[in-house]
């Protein structure tokens, strides 16, 4: 009798994490990170980030490795050679640019989350919710809201939404919560919107 055809395991997923490079003020930033890298091991996934062993940056990887889970850092070589890389990762990839360290960890995620940050946090979340909207990827895109942190950048662009200028289909293709693992279930169910981003004049 044949043998039973064997079924390959399903790839991993990986969410790749924007956060910040300092901890902030307020100790719920850190739990935050805490409680995602936790959530990212607990269901077999992998972390993606930047590779830096400060901040949030290395209290989430640290956490996911902890919790038994995978951590990969990709960093660009200016500053990896600043020491700011963290060497205890499970892969440690240095690369030349900025371009090519958002480019690699946009190619490895199955989706993007962003927690507290600063400045570099919101260019990378802005980028990968603008190349959403463009249809560049399919990808879910998430914020972690504590503290209300991300209050005034939601109002911002419910803004933009009211004025125009952010259709109301993009505004939905970013999702928030409070708790990693509500935010993961809902990574599960994301269904991007059918409507382009560019539409004829008769559309609009």
């Amino acid at each position: 009798m044949a043998e039973p055809a064997r079924i390959s395991p399903s790839p991993k997923l990986r969410y790749c994490v924007f956060c910040g490079s300092s901890a902030g003020h307020r100790t719920e930033y850190s739990d935050l990170a805490r409680a995602l890298g936790r959530e990212i091991a607990l269901r077999g996934a992998e972390l993606v980030f930047g590779g830096g062993k400060v901040g949030l940056m290395g209290i989430l990887a640290d956490e996911v490795m902890a919790s038994g889970g995978r951590a990969i850092g990709i960093i660009p070589e200016a500053l990896a050679l600043k020491e700011v890389a963290h060497h205890g990762l499970n892969e440690l990839r240095v690369v030349d640019t900025m371009h090519a360290r958002k480019a690699a960890m946009a190619e490895l995620a199955d989706g993007f989350i962003a927690l507290p940050g600063g400045v570099g946090t919101l260019e990378e979340l802005f980028e990968v919710i603008t190349w959403a909207q463009l249809g560049v990827h399919r990808k879910p895109v998430g914020l972690l809201q504590v503290n209300d942190y991300w209050g005034p950048l939601l109002a911002a662009l419910d803004h933009a939404q009211a004025e125009g200028f952010v259709r109301d289909e993009h505004r939905r293709m970013l999702i928030v919560e409070g708790d990693p693992a509500a935010l993961l279930d809902r990574f599960a169910e994301y269904e991007p919107p059918a409507v382009p981003k560019w539409l004829r004049p008769d559309d609009v």
